[in-house]
Parts: C-alpha cells; structure tokens; sequence
C-alpha cells in the first residue's frame, strides 16, 4: 500500500468517486450478454441508422482534394475547420426555422473539442461557479459534472410542453440576493430523459425571462439551449422547432449543436453558435488548451456530408426512429398500462420516460432486481428515475417510481420483448 496521499483538487476528488449512474452501466456492461440481454438504458443511436458506405465516400473524398481539404491529416485549429464552418451554415440554414443568411452572419460558429459534451463542458470551465438553471429531470450525464465541479442547481420542473416557465419566474423572484450567484441557463429543447419537446411559445418565454433577469441583474447570464435531438423530431404532427437567437435582442443565447444523432456520434462533432464576444473567445482559447477542435479529417468528412447527402440521411433516420417510436409506445400502453401513471416523449429523439402509479423503478427494488439477475431470462437494462432528477429537487419521491427507456439502440422486435419482460417483473411486484 502506498503510504503517501493523492492530493486531488475538490472537483478531482469528487470525480474519484464513480457518479450512481456510472456504476451502474460499469456493472452491466461486464457482464452484458450480447444478442440475448436487452439494454434500454444506453443512450446510443441504432447502429443501422449510421451511413457507413457514405464515411468511406467521404474519406475518399477528402484524402483525393487536397486543394479544398488542405492538411486534413495534420492538426487543426481551435475555432474549427473553415469548411465545415461554411457546411453547417448552410445546412442550419435548410433545417432551423427562425435562421436566415444576415441573422447568422451575425452569429460566430465555432467546433468544440470533441462533441457536444465538451462545448457544454467549456461552459462549466469558463463561467463563474454558481447557480445553473435547468429543468428537471434533467440529462443527468451533464448535471452531474456540474455539480462536482461545485455548482448548484436550480432546478425547475417540467411538463409536456417542457420546463414550466411560470415556475421558472417564481423560482427566480425567489432567489433573493442569491440571484447575483446565477452563472447561466441550461435548457434542452427535446428532453433527455424525458422526450419532451420545448414548444416555440415556451422557448420564447424562457428567452424573455432569461432577458428579464440579465437586464435586472446588469450583467449578460448565458442562456445555453441544448438541440442534441433537434434534428430528430421525428412526429409529422409537432411544428418545426424554432431558433431564438434572432429574437435575442441582449445577446445571451447560445446553440449548442451536434452531427452525432444524425450521422455518427464517433464522429465527435459538437458546435456553438451564438454572440461574438469574450465568452465565444474564452470558449476558443479552452479549445485551444484541451488540443484543438476534433480530428480535422473528421470534420472535413463531415463538411463533404453536409454539402450532399445530408438531407436524405436526416429523413432516413427520421423514419427509423418514428417507426420505432409508434411501435414502442403501443407495446407499452398494452403490456404495461395497467401500472402507469403516464408516459411522454416518443415524438422527438428516441426515449421515453416512464412514470408508474406505485410500482418502484429505483436501483434498490424488486422491479429493478428481477429485470437486472438475468439467468435464463434476458437481463433488461433501463435508467431509474432517481438518477435523472436533482437531488434535492421536488421531484424526488416521484422519481423512485420512474424510469427512462431508450428505443434508440436495439432493433424494435427487441424493444418489444424488453417490454414484456416489464410486465412480467411488475406482475411479479404484485
């Protein structure tokens, strides 16, 4: 045993400690059967739905251009590849309602280190330690790295329409002197975990009250919209989502956008768009510190996609995943009905989220250990409720009765026999 002490800081010693989640996937993959158990908890994208013919297109593409692909193979920089900076402002321009050439010559764009999470990351590094306002549930992935690097949630229920905005007002009148503590807003437009789908009226609203709160505060709090699943609002019944970053008039909104739901997350592309100004520069520099922005190849092949097929890969996928939504929630309504309390999500990504009337879901119940013992039945794997809700949130006690189902990643006729097995554990719960 060593006998001198690791000195961590407070966000490595929190980080030594694997998050409940965490563990949780840790275990399951070690043992995971592959072909016989059922994970409904891996929020992966269907493998089926990745173009891989058009990545070998692409490479060809790139590797024979080097005048338009110049040093595809050698480091990029930290802003990003200008052609995939030109690529996705014509594709957002095709696909984001609300967006047009002025508003976004307006607007900087910028290609984070490696996806998503790590633009999200970035504003966890460069704004000040504080209070984050969110919705709950909420993608517990990044709220948990929140709060180890020490910050604390505001967390403001939501409904089907998204977070609840006349208790996002008054959880905010409330805060009192702590209001001055706020670092930024963080919403998703379409929910992980929940599915649901921040309408246009209710994203206009946050924005409005985002603007009022900078206003009386003196200073510009970030609001940071999430759109990993923007692309993926699959139900011909919801409007198109609409971006707000022509009707913020303060200049605190921002985008936060990935490719990996609509071509592959290996592809670790992840982008900001919003302001010019010290925070996208701070965002630049933290690039820079954290190695550049992703494997420029990858982003060349990604601006070679956006320029051509994208559009009939977006619909592809579109279709998939609708077809397994509908497919999906009729095995849940039938096999599982008679314990449910409700169900949303199922019209954009591809989760649900599952509230029961008294049947518990948490790591710590039957339900749970009947579906994870496996034997000769399939394990089941699924995300309880209570990893996705702030721990001192309101929604805590509900959450032990609550989970998350992903129809992303398995093929449907697996889905369907997860739900079964469901039932069959909720029987057996009596």
């Amino acid at each position: 045993m060593n006998r001198f002490k690791t000195f961590l800081s407070e966000y490595g010693g929190r980080s030594a400690e694997p998050s409940p989640a965490n563990r949780m996937m840790a275990a399951f993959a070690r043992d995971f059967r592959d072909g016989f158990d059922i994970n409904l908890g891996v929020g992966y994208v269907n493998e089926k739905t990745i173009p891989a013919g058009l990545f070998v297109e692409a490479m060809h593409a790139v590797a024979g251009d080097p005048g338009r692909y110049r040093q595809a193979f050698n480091y990029g920089g930290p802003e990003g590849s200008p052609n995939l900076i030109r690529s996705l402002r014509g594709f957002l321009l095709r696909h984001e309602a609300g967006l047009d050439e002025t508003l976004l010559a307006a607007r900087r764009l910028i290609i984070g280190p490696c996806g998503a999470m790590s633009v999200l990351e970035g504003f966890a590094e460069i704004c000040p330690p504080g209070i984050v306002v969110t919705s709950d549930p909420g993608y517990y992935i990044y709220l948990d790295a929140l709060a180890r690097r020490g910050f604390r949630l505001l967390a403001i229920p939501e409904d089907e329409d998204g977070l609840r905005t006349d208790l996002l007002r008054e959880r905010l009148n409330a805060l009192g002197e702590d209001a001055a503590r706020v670092s930024f807003f963080y919403v998703m437009t379409v929910s992980n975990p929940t599915g649901a789908v921040l309408s246009n009226a209710r994203r206009r609203e946050v924005l409005e009250i985002a603007t009022e709160f900078s206003r009386r505060q003196g200073r510009l709090v970030p609001l940071v919209f999430d759109l990993a699943y923007e692309q993926l609002v699959h139900d011909p019944a919801l409007p198109r989502p609409e971006s707000l970053l022509g009707r913020d008039e303060t200049g605190i909104a921002y985008e936060v956008g990935t490719l990996s739901k609509i071509l592959a997350p290996a592809l670790r592309i992840g982008y900001l768009l919003g302001p010019d100004g010290p925070l996208m520069n701070a965002m630049v520099q933290r690039t820079s510190d954290a190695g550049f922005s992703a494997p420029l190849f990858v982003q060349e092949m990604a601006s070679w996609l956006l320029d051509g097929p994208i559009d009939g890969q977006i619909r592809s996928v579109n279709e998939g995943y609708r077809q397994k939504a509908v497919a999906v929630r009729a095995a849940i309504a039938e096999k599982l009905g008679p314990w449910l309390e409700s169900v949303t999500g199922g019209s954009a990504g591809f989760y649900f989220y599952l509230t029961f009337r008294e049947l518990e879901t948490h790591p710590e119940s039957r339900f749970f250990g009947i579906l994870a013992r496996g034997g000769e039945a399939p394990r089941v794997m699924y995300i309880p409720g209570v990893y996705c809700v702030a721990a001192d949130g309101e929604l805590r006690e509900a959450s032990r009765r609550q989970l998350r189902l992903s129809y992303g990643f398995e093929d449907t006729d697996r889905m369907v026999e997860a739900v079964e097995w469901m039932r069959r554990a909720a029987e057996q719960c009596g």
